[in-house]
């Protein structure tokens, strides 16, 4: 059976646990989950009872994030980490180049190298902020065509939010396995180990690295109780463990390097678990879209997923958000989006088929950087069409788009604002828009 029929199988019939910050408890073996309190003398069944803090112990309770896990060897079983090639991967400060106020967008990444894992194959498109100091946020790409054998991840630095585009993923976590695929998002909490295995003979897609407070659900303020991602739509894992001997290495992404330790064990080795400091997947499709029934297009933040809040109400560190399928009523209305100046910056992927503010040039596994107060907006063709469309009530649903804004600009990495796929007349897509004024 070829590791691809492996992933198939593991990842067929997967039970979870849903809701999004729940206190989840799962166990893969009866009795191995102790009752009444977190570190027993002994812990049953022969394991180690030890504590993972996602936040300081002194946060509020609404806020606080840990799990306690318990594995057949503690994490402090290891050998030293000993520094490895980073590769493709860059982290804050970004210091390569300078903020460039200019729009850019680029091609898909090229196919790459036989033998190519998940790790291997990330690729930093740029970021803000300092992994030392916990701000900020790094948008990255990844493209593979191996599965990660006999290797294992985990990022100090943040949380990593995994955006699916080609090809469907199996993850396997401390907690337990999710499968994820295209038109679904991951969220892998900082400090968890993982492995990615591939569904598919290649796969590709976006990684937004979250340097700041966690992602949460967004306030709903006015909209009331429902709407936009429900809690409930958001799955963990159930508990499911490696009882492995053998080297594994395990690459730890720390302050921006990548540090590997060979171990004579799987760390994949947690038999049960509790706490909400956990992994997830949702279906992007599952998005409970809010939009206007009479006119103008509402603002994008309406499409929020997830948000990283800052120490500003309402400004946040890093927002997701999601262009799923819909409806436009709007009366007397420009409905694709409007042309903008952001004192937000935007990083736009597009997972598949069309995005409805751009005609072309913006494909799938592509992506465009609209830093604070460029000028954006939607193409000629685009403003042309809408202008003189019929205002019937018109269903989007060929395309899913999304979106990582920030707070502060984003500085691309030495390596994207030289690639061969960025574009190199991107500007070119606003030319020709006339001057209408008093016709």
């Amino acid at each position: 059976m070829s590791g691809i029929e492996q992933a198939r199988k593991a990842a067929e019939g997967l039970a979870h646990s849903s809701g999004f910050g729940n206190e989840h408890s799962s166990e893969a073996v009866p009795g191995a989950l102790p009752h009444g309190r977190n570190s027993p003398q002994r812990a049953p069944v022969g394991l180690y009872a030890e504590q993972l803090s996602g936040s300081a112990f002194t946060e509020p309770r609404a806020h606080n994030r840990r799990s306690w896990l318990y594995r057949i060897r503690p994490s402090a079983a290891h050998p030293p980490f000993a520094r490895t090639d980073n590769g493709d991967v860059r982290s804050a400060p970004f210091t390569e180049t300078v903020p460039d106020p200019n729009r850019l967008r680029w091609n898909p990444l090229p196919e790459p190298a036989p033998g190519t894992d998940f790790l291997a194959g990330l690729w930093t498109v740029g970021g803000n902020g300092d992994v030392t100091q916990r701000t900020g946020m790094a948008i990255h790409l990844y493209h593979a065509n191996a599965s990660m054998t006999d290797r294992v991840f985990s990022d100090a630095d943040g949380e990593l939010l995994i955006v699916p585009e080609r090809g469907g993923l199996l993850l396997r976590t401390e907690f337990g396995l999710l499968r994820c695929e295209p038109g679904h998002i991951a969220l892998i909490p900082r400090g968890v180990r993982f492995r990615v295995e591939l569904l598919d003979e290649t796969a590709r897609g976006y990684v937004c690295e979250n340097y700041g407070q966690p992602f949460q659900l967004p306030d709903l303020g006015p909209i009331g109780a429902n709407g936009l991602a429900n809690a409930r739509d958001f799955l963990a894992p159930v508990a499911a463990y490696e009882d492995v001997e053998g080297p594994v290495e395990v690459v730890n992404k720390f302050c921006g390097n990548l540090w590997a330790a060979t171990y004579d064990h799987s760390p994949l080795d947690v038999v049960a678990w509790h706490g909400n400091h956990v992994p997830y997947v949702y279906d992007l499709r599952r998005f409970n879209v809010i939009g206007s029934i009479s006119y103008d297009h509402p603002d994008p933040s309406i499409f929020t997923v997830l948000t990283s809040p800052s120490d500003t109400p309402g400004l946040a560190g890093v927002d997701f958000v999601v262009f799923a399928p819909r409806w436009l009523v709007g009366e007397d209305t420009f409905r694709p989006p409007y042309f903008h100046r952001n004192v937000m910056s935007e990083y736009m992927g597009l997972i598949e088929g069309a995005y409805d503010a751009k005609a072309e040039g913006f494909v799938p596994g592509g992506g465009s950087l609209h830093n604070m107060m460029s000028a954006h907006g939607p193409d000629r063709e685009t403003f042309d069409r809408a202008s003189a469309a019929e205002l019937k009530p018109q269903k989007i649903d060929d395309g899913l788009a999304f979106m990582f804004e920030t707070r502060w600009p984003v500085t691309a990495t030495e390596q994207a604002a030289t690639s061969d796929h960025l574009q190199a007349a991107y500007d070119d897509v606003w030319q020709g828009l006339q001057r209408h004024f008093g016709s």
